[in-house]
């Protein structure tokens, strides 16, 4: 469920009008709803009632500052994968017990402030790594506590892109090799394992795979514990699916279905349990506005061609998703719905939102909407044919603010400078 609904005749954030926001802002940005969020985190907390459990949002699914903040506030701690995005966790206020500094590639200096900052876990992706980490602890005589990002073999069945649990995948450590890895590191100075992470990748629209890789999770901490290894931790990532195309696709299992599998198969460990979700909290509670520039017929096809580009919402052109595309304006319920492209003006051939969409009749000026753009949207932005990020906006009942506003020209080209020899 989402905040972003027609009333009459008119699409609104909440109880914001979107065609306001377009004419004070400008096009395109992107619009979450605060309602939306605060929603979706306690009805994904709830579904953890009973369990002793951390819910921490994955910040790169939506790495504004607000949105960071506004999860905090309500609870959430904050999953981190770069220094940057510990520095963002930081800034929003998220306490550091409650940061969980994930990813593949960790430098010495992000490990370093991670330590310097006392996050409450790292999770380790190799034994290359864990090595870095004890020297890198001993010389600041600190403890680092940590998990073994295990790799259990479970293709979680979502786009090949995305899937991060599988032996072939460049994340973890495989599931068979990890016991040994463990004893290590209890020897290790400066290194405390005290917890295990699985995450097997993103948008996953069946519980399978999940109970699959969260029972392999089971047996080996039944394993390390036989082996004297304390494991008081379990991290048990995110990767929750969202509808995107409701016409067209299958519906994710809800949370609640989630929860109980989670209770069903690791909820009598004694562990405290950490949940990374991201596109769960976000992905629907943002749309992003864009303007049809123009309406381009050929021999073959007819192109809508709208302001937003690649650079603005990428996954389309990365991955092939599908966003549910409408219009701002309500469409009489006698409007014949046409196939279409919606395309926009990078100068890339792949440039392309949806191939042969149906809509209603649009026509330049018209303000269209793309659902489901709260998660890696902005996040993934880029400035590519010197194209601006676009500004976003939160919405709270009857009011808006530009949390990012849309960068000038000058501050765009801020950092650049031309070398001395060229007058």
């Amino acid at each position: 469920m989402h905040h972003f609904s027609y009333s009459n005749g008119a699409l609104h954030a909440e109880s914001v009008p979107v065609a306001r926001i377009a004419a004070e802002v400008g096009t395109p940005f992107y619009c979450y709803s605060s309602a939306t969020l605060s929603r979706h985190l306690r009805i994904f907390m709830d579904a953890l009632a009973g369990l002793d459990a951390t819910v921490c949002f994955a910040v790169k699914a939506n790495s504004n500052l607000a949105v960071i903040r506004m999860l905090v506030d309500q609870g959430a701690g904050c999953d981190v994968v770069s220094g940057g995005e510990l520095q963002l966790a930081l800034k929003a206020g998220c306490a550091p017990e409650k940061i969980v500094f994930s990813g593949v590639g960790k430098t010495e200096d992000e490990l370093r402030f991670a330590l310097d900052n006392n996050v409450g876990q790292i999770n380790v992706e190799s034994e290359a790594e864990l090595h870095t980490l004890s020297r890198v602890a001993g010389a600041l005589g600190k403890t680092a506590r940590i998990a073994l990002r295990v790799n259990p073999d479970v293709d979680a069945g979502s786009l090949d892109k995305i899937s991060t649990g599988r032996k072939e995948d460049k994340f973890g450590i495989e599931w068979t090799l990890a016991p040994a890895l463990y004893r290590k590191a209890k020897a290790l100075p400066g290194i405390e394992p005290v917890s295990i992470a699985v995450h097997i990748g993103s948008q996953i629209t069946s519980l399978k795979p999940f109970e699959a890789a969260f029972t392999r999770m089971r047996e080996m901490i039944e394993t390390l514990r036989a082996d004297g290894i304390d494991i008081r931790h379990l991290d048990l990532g995110g990767g929750l699916g969202i509808p995107y195309d409701h016409a067209n696709s299958t519906a994710p299992p809800s949370p609640e279905a989630y929860g109980e599998m989670v209770k069903r198969t690791v909820g009598d460990l004694g562990c405290k349990l950490t949940f990374e979700p991201g596109r769960i909290l976000v992905g629907n509670a943002g749309i992003m506005v864009a303007r049809v520039v123009a309406i381009k017929e050929s021999s073959t096809r007819r192109f809508v061609i709208v302001d937003a580009g690649m650079n603005d919402l990428v996954r389309p052109a990365m991955y092939g998703a599908r966003h549910e595309i409408i219009p701002v304006t309500e469409a009489p319920t006698s409007s014949a719905y046409d196939p279409v492209d919606v395309v926009g003006p990078v100068c890339e051939t792949t440039d392309c939102f949806a191939k042969n969409y149906h809509l209603p009749p649009l026509k330049a000026g018209d303000l269209v909407a793309f659902l489901s753009a709260g998660a890696y949207g902005a996040a993934m932005a880029s400035t590519y044919n010197a194209r601006p990020l676009v500004p976003e906006v939160m919405v709270a009942g009857d009011q808006y603010a530009v949390i990012r506003r849309r960068p000038t020209f000058a501050e765009m080209t801020l950092l650049e400078q031309t070398p001395p020899w060229m007058s």
